[in-house]
């Protein structure tokens, strides 16, 4: 049987999708068990049991300034601000998407601008933003808007402006105005496109996020790792970026959930 033709049960995928996250945990230790061998105080690649004594100071005991616990108020933090900004660039995506994409004329007058917005490399509109918003929240929720929203509303405007035309006619062949046809016709079937585009905006707004916090912050995920590489204290940054990409994987999994149970029809025999 050729390979194109193998399907991988549920049970078997998970197994495979392990493996190879198993193999980089082995080498890993490998590695770090063979520089520990040689010199007992390397920080680059810390042991487990290293990190573990590290991360129990953020994780358990409250910091003498603040009286936080420093860990746990990171990542509400980081959280926060990725919430809101995940939150304002998806309504942005769906209402400008929709308009763009249902109206051939404002698709026309304003499609070039997002465009031309879009293709602009957000980091390099980050000192624009903290002297034009301050260096508070604002701007860094603005940079992730910035960087992910112009990229979600061209996906979500070439959905609905792609669906099938004979829709749009027999729609208004009923007599469906614009405003009905956008939202009996074109908002049902953007609806997952646009949980598919926030799966793939994940990414990018947790780099913008970290960016973000790394220049001007004083608490985040983003801040304590930039805080922290200072003293090469890879036994807290390793972690850090652990708890960042379980996160990510979590939202990721959360959306593609709601997605199959909101939308089952959109995702096919493989629901």
């Amino acid at each position: 049987m050729r390979w194109v033709n193998r399907h991988v049960g549920r049970n078997n995928g998970i197994l495979l999708g392990a493996l190879p996250i198993l193999v980089l945990v082995i080498g890993y230790l490998i590695a770090a068990a063979q520089r520990h061998a040689t010199n007992p105080m390397d920080k680059i690649l810390p042991l487990p049991t290293g990190m573990a004594k590290a991360m129990s100071a953020l994780l358990f005991r409250p910091d003498v300034l603040s009286g936080q616990l420093l860990f746990w108020a990171d990542t509400a933090a980081s959280l926060q601000r990725l919430g809101l900004g995940l939150g304002i660039a998806t309504l942005m995506a769906l209402v400008v998407g929709l308009v763009l994409g249902v109206l051939p004329p404002v698709r026309a007058t304003f499609g070039p601008l997002v465009t031309g917005i879009a293709v602009i490399p957000p980091i390099a509109l980050l000192p624009i933003l903290f002297i034009a918003l301050g260096l508070g929240e604002t701007a860094k929720v603005a940079l992730i808007v910035i960087g992910i929203a112009p990229v979600m509303v061209r996906d979500i405007a070439a959905h609905v402006a792609a669906l099938p035309a004979e829709q749009i006619v027999k729609a208004q062949t009923l007599g469906a105005s614009s405003w009905q046809i956008m939202i009996r016709v074109a908002l049902p079937q953007a609806m997952p496109r646009l949980i598919q585009t926030v799966r793939l905006a994940l990414g990018p707004a947790w780099v913008f996020l970290i960016s973000a916090e790394a220049i001007a912050s004083d608490i985040g995920l983003g801040y304590r790792i930039f805080l922290v590489r200072r003293y090469l204290s890879m036994d807290v940054i390793i972690p850090y970026v652990a708890w960042i990409a379980l996160l990510a994987i979590l939202m990721d999994v959360a959306l593609t959930q709601i997605s199959r149970r909101a939308f089952p029809w959109a995702h096919g025999a493989s629901h």
